[in-house]
């Protein structure tokens, strides 16, 4: 959890964003969640309710302190889609909660934060073709299994074949990594996929997972991807969305290295890097 304070701090440090650029999201509206959480769910989930045998999939303690934090996670990814219509990119300094799933929840995940602010879009502002493209090295179960019989959303997960979720959901397009997969192998499965995705769908608004658990030094990605692949793959994800001039929503997913500043230094460079392109 701490580097969801330092990259706050390093970002203002290094000058890539003023304390302006900043805002603190509300608590979610209930019926905004319940566009895309069972209800029983959502209220076991408030209620602290949830048993100990559905947390131990989660891997935190239940607590209205967790409860809160998934809410205002979950709020400031919808508002960072309004950020998005007016200035082309916006970024949620946490989020990307993409294995929880619309019943349940699993790896860290309770409430599945594009998801909702995806189902926010189509039902409350008039959008009708979204992209997801999540490049955390652990496929989006949550997200597939949310939208797969949805055709407005369009689920795009590249990630590790041998990773967990050791059973995977079904997305529109699942690109499975071998292990210790290296930069340029990398880069170019992005390059033939995504922008024909980018084409064919012609979405109104792309939301990115833009996990650094990638990254070699990460414990447990299984990649051989360095911060300079890692970077190249940012540049491209957001080059791609101001070529065809689509609203982009960020998340930053996960990233586990040992070294506290590898997970940080990356993280902001996907900052530094959305920053130079689209400002």
């Amino acid at each position: 959890m701490v580097k969801y304070e330092l990259i706050p701090s390093q970002l203002l440090y290094e000058g890539i964003i003023s304390a302006e650029n900043l805002f603190e999201p509300e608590i979610i509206k209930e019926e905004d969640i319940l566009l895309t959480h069972d209800a029983d769910y959502w209220n076991r989930m408030k209620n602290l309710q949830l048993t100990d045998k559905e947390m131990r999939k989660v891997g935190f303690p239940l607590s209205a302190q967790l409860v809160e934090r998934e809410q205002r996670i979950a709020q400031g990814t919808i508002d960072c889609a309004a950020y998005s219509f007016k200035f082309g990119v916006a970024m949620n300094i946490a989020g990307g909660t993409h294995h929880a799933f619309s019943n349940k929840g699993e790896g860290f995940c309770l409430l599945n934060d594009f998801a909702i602010a995806a189902n926010y879009l189509l039902h409350r502002k008039n959008i009708h073709r979204i992209l997801i493209i999540d490049l955390d090295v652990h496929q989006g179960n949550g997200t597939a299994q949310i939208f797969e019989n949805d055709s407005r959303v369009f689920t795009l997960s590249m990630h590790g074949k041998d990773n967990y979720p050791f059973f995977k959901e079904q997305s529109d397009i699942d690109i499975e990594l071998p292990n210790g997969i290296t930069d340029d192998v990398y880069l170019h499965l992005m390059t033939k996929n995504i922008p024909k995705v980018i084409e064919t769908l012609k979405p109104e608004c792309i939301f990115y997972l833009s996990g650094v658990d990638i990254l070699a030094t990460d414990k447990y990605g299984k990649l051989n991807i360095t911060p300079e692949g890692c970077a190249e793959r940012d540049k491209l994800v957001f080059s791609w969305c101001k070529q065809y001039g689509i609203p982009v929503v960020v998340s930053m997913g996960g990233g586990y290295s040992p070294k506290i500043a590898d997970i940080v230094n990356a993280h902001c460079k996907t900052f530094k890097i959305a920053s130079e392109i689209f400002f």
